[in-house]
Formats: C-alpha cells, sequence, structure tokens
C-alpha cells in the first residue's frame, strides 16, 4: 500500500474515533485551552467550575507562516518528556519507505497534519486527538487519558497560575500600569510573544507601553527609576493578549 492510500485510510478511521471522542468528553463545549509541555497536561475549560484535564503526547507543529510541519520528536524547542514516543512513528516510516514519516521537517498543509496526526494515533494508540491553534502555529496532541482535579500533575499545573477574575487559572504575565483596554498605548515586549508559545526557563510574558520605553530608554534600562515610572503588575497570559491585541495599534 503506497502513503497516500495508507495515510486516507488511517484519516477515515480517525474521523469516526474522533466524534465519539468528542462527544464522550464533550471537547466542543470548552472555549479555552491552556497547556504545561512539562507536565504534558492540557486543560479544557470555560471557568474554574466546568472544566477537563487531559493528558497529552505532542504529535507535531504546523507553523502557519512557512507552511511546514515539524515532528515533536525534531523540535528542539519542545520540551515535553514523551516526545521521543513518537520515534516510533518515523521507525514506521522507515520499514513501509514513507518519507513524510522519516523526515523532521518538510513542507506541508493542514490535510497533510491531519494524516500525521491519524497515523500518530493508530500506532502510539490514544483516546484521541486534540489541536491547539495559536497566531502562529497549530499544535497537533495526541491525548492518552483524563486526569483528576486531585491530581498531583493537577496540583502542580495550577501551582504554575495565577488566578484572574475574567479567566480564572492562565500562566502568569506582567505589563505596566498604564496599559488597558481604553486607549491604546503602544505595546513593547521583552521578546516577540504568541499566546500558547512555550517559555524558556527563566522567561515570561512581559510588556510596557510606548511612555515606558522612553523612561526606559532614558534611563538605559530598568532600573529603580524606570521601574517606579512603570509600576509593573501581574495579570494573567489571557489578559496579556487582549492588552496586546488593542494596545498594539499604535
Amino acid at each position: 500500500m503506497d502513503y497516500e492510500q495508507f495515510a486516507g485510510e488511517k484519516c477515515h478511521e480517525l474521523m469516526r474515533i474522533q466524534e465519539e471522542f468528542k462527544e464522550k468528553f464533550g471537547i466542543d463545549h470548552y472555549e479555552h485551552w491552556t497547556y504545561d509541555a512539562e507536565l504534558e497536561l492540557l486543560r479544557l475549560y470555560n471557568d474554574d467550575n466546568d472544566q477537563l484535564y487531559l493528558k497529552y503526547t505532542p504529535v507535531g507543529t504546523f507553523s502557519l507562516k512557512s507552511e511546514t510541519w515539524m515532528w515533536s520528536w525534531f523540535n528542539e524547542h519542545s520540551i515535553e518528556p514523551s516526545k521521543d514516543n513518537v520515534l516510533a512513528v518515523k521507525d514506521f516510516g522507515i520499514e513501509k519507505d514513507y518519507s513524510k514519516l522519516i523526515d523532521g521537517t518538510f513542507p506541508a498543509d493542514e490535510y497533510d497534519c491531519w494524516e500525521f496526526a491519524a497515523i500518530a494515533f493508530d500506532i502510539l494508540d490514544g483516546m484521541g486527538l486534540y489541536r491547539v491553534a495559536t497566531e502562529k502555529l497549530h499544535i497537533y496532541m495526541l491525548i492518552i487519558g483524563i486526569v483528576s482535579e486531585n491530581s498531583s500533575d493537577v496540583i502542580k499545573f495550577n501551582q504554575k497560575k495565577v488566578e484572574c477574575k475574567s479567566h480564572g487559572l492562565s500562566r502568569a504575565a506582567f505589563v505596566c500600569q498604564h496599559l488597558d483596554l481604553e486607549h491604546p498605548k503602544g505595546f513593547e515586549e521583552a521578546f516577540e510573544t504568541y499566546k500558547g508559545m512555550d517559555l524558556d526557563e527563566g522567561d515570561d510574558f512581559a510588556a510596557w507601553c510606548n511612555e515606558c520605553e522612553k523612561v526606559r530608554i532614558q534611563h538605559d534600562g530598568w532600573n529603580e527609576k524606570s521601574e517606579e515610572f512603570a509600576k509593573i503588575k501581574l495579570i494573567c497570559e489571557e489578559c496579556y493578549f487582549e492588552l496586546k491585541k488593542f494596545n498594539s495599534t499604535v
């Protein structure tokens, strides 16, 4: 069987299983998501009383900018412990001489990505698939289990998060006192960000307005005076990207 036939067959099999998975656990019911790569834990939620925790294995990512696929085992920036499990897909590709399962990254389209996810699902075995859609990436996750809210992983997950009145638990972010959703004031960042991105250890989402940037430059960076003007405050990741979208119009 050639690759196209094999991939098409696995996609059709996945469609049936995926519908059952989504219906059983109400996957489409949840409006928001967040995940912890180190714990390999995905949280789907509407609020703190309406949520679902899922254990996952990373399959791969699709870059919307370059239109390329990257298998998780090839991604040096991925910190998920189980990403090397996906090498079983590569081994299968070598056995069958399916190049798309062997190469680490290459041009692809979104239909290709679902084929890769379906093949990974078949080889690695799981409950279903979930695609996290960010501004720059689509992240394909093989769901391997439902996790209790009382589990040690969920406790660790929540300890890393901040409580937001609007969005519930989410990753921490830091912004100056001037940024709001009333009048755009510019949006300067410590580094380029997008929602859901993995952060290196020691990095945080951090931003400030145009006036803060002027003061920061006047004082040769962040110091007692520039920090006093900025009065950096703690917010959640969801709030951070709402502020980014609104204030970046300047």
